[in-house]
C-alpha cells in the first residue's frame, strides 16, 4: 500500500465528509475491507458527483476503456484500489488492473493520473456493473 497514493485519491475524489474515514479505514489492515465496502451501495454518496462521468454501455472491454483512459491522458502505469486482491495496494500496468477490475463485480478505482483521472467500477447488482471515469481539472 502507498499512502501517499491512497491520500491523494481519496482527497481528489472523494467526498470531504467522509475522507478523513476512509482514510483511516484504508490505514487499517482489518478495516480496509470497510472502505471499499462503502463504494459497493454507497458510491454516489462517497464519490464527488460532479466528478463522475459514466462511460456508457457497451463498456465492458477492458481494451475499450483503456483506449478511453489513454485518450483523457492515462499514464502506463497505476494505482489501485480495489476488492480483487490481486490488485488491491498496486501499481501496475494499466492495463493489466483493467483487466482485472473490469467485470470482477465489486468495486475498483484505479488512479491512472495522481489526483486527476481515475476508473471506478461499481458493485455489480443486475446486469453491467455501473463504470465511469472519475476526472478534475489538471492541478497547477
Amino acid at each position: 500500500m502507498k499512502k501517499e497514493m491512497e491520500e491523494l485519491l481519496v482527497k481528489s475524489f472523494f467526498e470531504k465528509n467522509v475522507q478523513e474515514r476512509v482514510l483511516h479505514e484504508l490505514a487499517t489492515p482489518k478495516k480496509r475491507d470497510h472502505a471499499l465496502n462503502r463504494l459497493c451501495h454507497e458510491y454516489q454518496k462517497m464519490l464527488k458527483g460532479k466528478y463522475l462521468i459514466e462511460i456508457p454501455p457497451p463498456n465492458s472491454d477492458p481494451q475499450d476503456i483503456y483506449e478511453l483512459l489513454k485518450r483523457n491522458g492515462a499514464e502506463k502505469m497505476c494505482y489501485s484500489l480495489s476488492y480483487n486482491e490481486n490488485i488491491d495496494g498496486k501499481e501496475l500496468p494499466l492495463q493489466e488492473a483493467l483487466e482485472q477490475a473490469v467485470g470482477f463485480g465489486f468495486p475498483s478505482i484505479i488512479s491512472c493520473v495522481p489526483g486527476e483521472l481515475a476508473y471506478f467500477e461499481a458493485e455489480q447488482d443486475f446486469g453491467p456493473s455501473p463504470r465511469y471515469i472519475l476526472k478534475r481539472p489538471k492541478m497547477n
